[in-house]
């Protein structure tokens, strides 16, 4: 299966970069470009890419409005990539609020790239575990950690989300756990599912803010 990728970038040179990064990784083909967030959802319905790698910070219309625009406009929404400078960028923050599944720093090495994309394109997230924690440091919601402490974990559940706050995808989570790959799935769902989470990565958020997962 390739991969298709819509590029989002207000500086030509970046999405040059990123363009040709990609473009010569097997199984990954860079389907179109825009220079701004305005532009994302037109592209999307009209390429209908797998990823979104977006900038999270442009001139006009920044990432976060452009992934909550597309997670509201199309129904089966592609996955979202933020990219950023910053490591700790509350823009990225609140990307992945809005339905961003990760974020990758401009300064990452080329196989980062690649892999990152591979990675969203199969359902996992691109987290930061330190960074995600300094995001969240400050915005911790004890009302929050009520109601999640009245949901019903399993055991397991509970060991797969502190397992996804650390930024583990479900095959390292089966290799910790000595549990199988589609066994983890299931419980990813089923926390994801009592969570009320879009995806997982919407899941370490709430983990993170609820205070489920200690901040460090």
């Amino acid at each position: 299966m390739t991969i298709s990728v819509l590029l989002v970038d207000d500086e030509e040179l970046v999405r040059t970069g990123m363009s040709a990064i990609l473009g010569n990784s097997p199984g990954i083909t860079v389907v179109g470009e825009a220079s701004d967030g305005s532009e994302v959802v037109a592209k999307v319905l009209e390429l209908r890419p797998d990823v979104v790698l977006m900038d999270v910070r442009m001139p006009r219309v920044d990432g976060i409005t452009a992934t909550r625009e597309l997670m509201a406009a199309v129904s089966d929404p592609p996955r979202v990539l933020v990219i950023t400078t910053f490591e700790r960028d509350d823009y990225v923050y609140e990307a992945l609020r809005e339905g961003a599944s990760g974020f990758l720093l401009k300064r990452s090495r080329p196989a980062e790239i690649v892999q990152a994309v591979r990675t969203v394109a199969t359902g996992d997230s691109v987290l930061f575990p330190a960074a995600i924690r300094g995001l969240v440091s400050g915005r911790l919601n004890k009302s929050a950690g009520g109601r999640l402490s009245h949901v019903q974990f399993t055991e397991r559940e509970e060991e797969v989300l502190r397992l996804m706050g650390q930024g583990m995808s479900n095959a390292e989570i089966a290799d910790e756990l000595c549990l199988g790959v589609q066994t983890v799935k299931t419980h990813v769902s089923s926390t994801l599912a009592k969570l009320g989470a879009r995806d997982r990565t919407q899941a370490v958020v709430i983990a993170y803010e609820s205070g489920f997962i200690e901040v460090r």
